[in-house]
């Protein structure tokens, strides 16, 4: 008759593997007859325990033929199995609880929802103390593993330290191996910020944990070096962000690859980050305005591989401010501590560049449109000052010439009336003497005619005389009048010509010397044109019709642009 066995769920494979078998219909394990019942004594109903001996060794007598003769030996012992089941019998009364043991993860497997574990106990210099292989039944990890990962965030995986509750088990068919039913999150936990709290003391007593966070902000960017696990999907966001910016030749992005969790990882960014520096510095480009370090999100060990003190240190010695990206707002490392500026995720990193980016272009746009406006009233100023300069010299010039023009009519006039009053004169005095002289050729007629009729001849002739000198001496002084009227009208010419001269040369000096002012004023108004700006590295957009587009909300989609560069202009198109 079959012996049935008390077996909990969790010790079936124990059992089976000492060669129970399961009733159906009874819904138990049974010891088939024939069977020892020694192994199974741990799950033997309570009555027939006392009952069940040890298995005395086997006696089995054989017959041997030895020189012809025939005797029987008698051979000692005992199967390897039932060897087994006294081991597993053992360990089974030796360990009936679990028991809180600390462990580090070498490997995890998942197969049918059971935790296959490699477990390990290692030196602080690494070397391996004890090993053993664990397992999370189904039943158990679906219970303990979720509430595990909520409190702390981390998954079990290679790498990771566990505070476990195992009870050891040996099976003759599997051999030994620890079965775990309880995690506690506390210790992971804590092992976890213990790392960081240890590499975080040392940098401090080094002086050097904030040192790369007081180097000062980028105040531009046109260079970054970025590192990022190959092909990661936080890599890919950031690139997503950056694209946008190195496709106008706003900022280049130089990317260097690296594993960032397993056995390492730390070390292998470190000399990934420094060989790109180095690359960096030996391509002649100008040093990267930052560095930046991303990783999309995962569980809390898997960044723990990120909390190095070697990687920690470099980062805090680079002349250069390091950005960071690492995992999602709840998530935090030893490099997020140290770095210049940290931020949530991968894509925060490129959005928090081309933010500064956009704040310098703005300043650089609103500069230049105080600077265009300073130019414009400049320029309007200079127009001002010279048409008021043009109009002072034109005003000035018709004054001087309409003054010469009076001054010459009024010298004009006036000579014209001492011509008129010296020949006036002269034709009255003319007239006096041939009066004076007529009346003195009557008297003296008469008196010739009167006194000496013979004297009338001597009389006329002398008559004669006195007419000619009277004539020769009106002709002199009609010719001495008029050389001093032409002489007077030619020094009036003179007097106006000089003078006409003199009011011309001044009009011509005033207006060259408003030109050259003017030019002057138009150079300096021109030498702080927009041409500077656009040497400075920044572009002027316009649209189609050549108006300056000063906001995005300008750039519709798929209209055309032309933006404008120090060396030319291209045509664009708004995606």
């Amino acid at each position: 008759m079959p012996t049935f066995l008390d077996v909990q769920f969790k010790e079936k494979d124990q059992v089976k593997a000492l060669g129970a078998r399961w009733d159906g219909p009874a819904k138990k394990w049974y010891v088939p007859d024939g069977l020892d019942l020694a192994p199974f004594k741990a799950w033997l109903p309570a009555g027939t325990r006392s009952a069940v001996s040890a298995p005395a060794p086997n006696k089995e007598l054989i017959p041997v033929d030895s020189a012809g003769h025939n005797f029987t030996l008698v051979k000692k012992g005992m199967t390897l199995s039932q060897l087994l089941a006294g081991v597993a019998q053992a360990v089974a009364q030796a360990f009936t609880s679990g028991v809180w043991t600390m462990v580090e993860v070498v490997e995890a497997r998942t197969k049918n929802g059971h935790v296959y574990l490699e477990l390990a106990e290692r030196t602080p210099e690494g070397n391996v103390l004890a090993t053993a292989k664990a397992t999370l039944w189904a039943s158990t990890a679906n219970k303990i593993l979720p509430e595990f990962e909520r409190a702390t965030g981390a998954t079990i995986a290679p790498g990771i330290k566990l505070l476990v509750r195992a009870r050891p088990v040996f099976k003759p068919q599997y051999g030994f191996a620890i079965e775990i039913d309880a995690i506690d999150p506390e210790y992971t936990l804590g092992d976890l910020e213990a790392r960081k709290r240890e590499i975080r003391t040392r940098l401090k007593q080094e002086g050097i944990f904030d040192a790369n966070r007081k180097l000062p902000a980028p105040w531009d960017f046109n260079g970054v070096l970025v590192v990022a696990p190959q092909g990661a999907a936080g890599l890919g966001d950031f690139q997503a962000e950056a694209a946008r910016l190195e496709r106008f030749g706003i900022c280049r992005f130089i990317y260097a690859a690296s594993r960032f969790q397993g056995e390492g990882a730390a070390n292998e960014i470190k000399q990934a980050l420094l060989a790109a520096l180095a690359q960096w510095s030996d391509s002649g480009r100008p040093d990267p305005d930052a560095v930046v370090i991303i990783r999309g999100g995962g569980a809390v060990n898997d960044l723990a591989w990120l909390n190095d003190y070697d990687l920690a240190k470099t980062i805090c010695t680079l002349k250069f401010p390091v950005f960071t990206g690492i995992g999602h707002e709840r998530d935090n490392t030893i490099l997020d501590e140290v770095s210049n500026s940290r931020f949530d995720t991968p894509s925060k990193v490129a959005a928090g560049i081309e933010q500064v980016i956009r704040r310098r272009v703005e300043e650089a746009k609103a500069s230049f449109e105080r600077l265009s406006n300073c130019a414009n009233r400049a320029v309007n100023a200079a127009h001002g000052r010279v048409d008021r300069d043009f109009a002072s010299i034109q005003s000035g010039a018709l004054r001087q010439l309409a003054s010469a023009r009076q001054t010459s009519a009024d010298l004009m006039s006036q000579l014209q009336l001492e011509a008129t009053r010296t020949l006036h004169a002269a034709r009255q005095d003319s007239q006096v003497l041939v009066g004076e002289v007529r009346h003195q050729a009557h008297q003296q007629l008469s008196e010739a005619q009167r006194d000496v009729p013979a004297l009338f001849s001597e009389i006329r002739v002398e008559a004669g005389n006195v007419v000619k000198t009277a004539r020769a001496l009106v002709t002199t002084r009609l010719d001495a009048i008029s050389d001093r009227a032409a002489v007077d009208v030619l020094r009036s010419r003179v007097s106006v010509k000089q003078g006409f001269d003199e009011v011309t040369a001044s009009a011509y000096r005033a207006v060259a010397d408003a030109r050259q002012s003017s030019k002057a004023l138009f150079l300096e108004v021109t030498g702080q044109g927009p041409e500077k700006t656009l040497g400075r590295g920044f572009a002027i957009v316009r649209d189609g019709q050549g108006k300056t587009i000063t906001s995005a909300t300008g750039a519709k989609p798929g209209a055309e642009m032309e933006i404008e560069f120090r060396d030319g202009r291209v045509a664009a198109q708004v995606k």
